[in-house]
């Protein structure tokens, strides 16, 4: 697991821990509230993100003027996608940055670390579902070298309208 790290935009990343909760679920709902972020519309108690969440593919961005509690400005994480062995390599993550912090290239410097701890972890697919309308995430996305797969139609209402989804995945040019 990578250790924290200053980035050059003076953040810190760091491995997620257990008293980081409340700020990374704050952050969450912040995104459920925009209606662009996901299908649910409240994030989940500790235990339920605790327990979908693979431990060692959690990774804050912090402000290190502000540590050691620092505030969280984003969050990145990933879940299985499958139980089968077959996927063993196959991880669907979700990011989420803080409102303040947004546009500051903090999703660039999660996602850089994040990609760098799954491949040192053979993981070679890293997939994630975003709504066509999050055009900053999709952007990101690109730049991290994801590519689309395809689009979802219909895929799920969120308050009373259906919604597609975009299905991007990144595989690992170094593992696979």
């Amino acid at each position: 697991m990578p250790r924290p790290q200053r980035r050059p935009l003076g953040i810190a990343i760091r491995a997620m821990e257990r008293h980081d909760a409340d700020q990374v679920l704050a952050i969450y709902q912040h995104g459920l509230d925009t209606g662009n972020a996901g299908f649910e519309t409240t994030a989940p108690t500790w235990q339920e993100f605790d327990a979908a969440k693979l431990d060692r593919h959690r990774f804050v961005a912090t402000d290190p003027a502000a540590e050691p509690s620092g505030d969280v400005l984003g969050w990145i994480a990933a879940g299985h996608v499958s139980d089968r062995c077959c996927y063993a390599g196959v991880v669907e993550h979700s990011i989420y940055i803080s409102p303040h912090a947004r546009g500051q290239g903090i999703g660039a410097a999660l996602l850089t670390v994040f990609i760098a701890a799954t491949e040192a972890d053979d993981i070679w697919t890293i997939q994630t579902g975003i709504f066509p309308e999050n055009t900053p995430s999709l952007r990101l996305h690109t730049k991290a070298g994801f590519r689309t797969v395809g689009t979802r139609r219909r895929l799920g209402r969120l308050h009373g309208r259906w919604r597609d989804v975009v299905l991007l995945e990144r595989r690992s040019p170094t593992v696979g």
